[in-house]
């Protein structure tokens, strides 16, 4: 999650793509393999099995971003390269490289959660993921999400893992959609007939979605923040001034 000054600090691209490959793949593993697990075990109770998808999503989100942001920016979502290249801080070069390798883990940690509970690999879902109000929260949701990032990435790079972790965990409350904001995750998440899962067919509207969250975050928050320095400096500033 860093923009195109700070990707000269970063390692060679096959370190990054493998990166983002097993960063988005242990994602979703997680997503997919904590929503199978807690439906077995909230025995017909979807408001225990969302929480633990929850819990689980929002803390396997920090730690992967703290093991692999310093080698690939840890972006995981291509929805995140997307609005990063639209705001300048990424090549477009990078993205076309990124969003191949996000998507293809996404769907290895499918795979891989349905491997490690004896499932069948590919299992396509049933799961019923549409309508308008479904689609304004997955809107709301990548809002979210990208807003958290831009805010972090503009003056706190240090609390970014949690506040990424902590929005997505919120949203998969206070969302109708549950927060998928991730386009490589909502493909993923159509071949498992799990707690986690999203029909085949939804996916393109929940994609659309997310495509424009993402117009929309990049849109107002670089309005927003297009007159001044990041707020932390701003006021910092402020401070010595109002001392002199």
């Amino acid at each position: 999650m860093r923009g195109e000054a700070a990707n000269q600090d970063l390692p060679a691209r096959p370190q990054r793509l493998a990166a983002e490959f097993a960063g988005t793949a242990l994602l979703v593993a997680g997503v997919v393999g904590s929503g199978i697990m807690g439906e077995r075990l909230a025995d017909g109770n979807d408001a225990v099995a969302l929480l633990g998808n929850t819990l689980a999503t929002g803390a396997l989100l920090v730690v992967l971003i703290m093991i692999f942001g310093p080698v690939s920016g840890a972006q995981f979502n291509p929805a995140v390269s997307f609005a990063l290249a639209l705001r300048r801080e990424m090549p477009w070069r990078d993205v076309a490289a990124y969003v191949p390798v996000q998507i293809a883990g996404a769907i290895c940690g499918t795979l891989l959660a349905h491997a490690m509970f004896a499932m069948p690999l590919v299992t396509p879902s049933l799961h019923v993921r549409t309508g308008l109000g479904v689609w304004i929260g997955e809107i709301v949701a990548t809002l979210a999400l990208l807003g958290t990032i831009f805010a972090c990435l503009r003056s706190r790079h240090d609390v970014l893992p949690y506040a990424v972790g902590l929005v997505i965990a919120a949203g998969y409350w206070f969302t109708s959609s549950t927060s998928f904001a991730n386009p490589a995750v909502t493909i993923a998440r159509a071949l498992t007939d799990s707690f986690a899962g999203i029909r085949p067919v939804d996916v393109a509207g929940f994609i659309a979605a997310q495509i424009a969250g993402s117009v929309i975050a990049v849109w107002f928050f670089g309005w927003l923040w297009q007159s001044g320095a990041p707020k932390d400096a701003a006021s910092t500033q402020g401070m010595k001034q109002a001392a002199e």
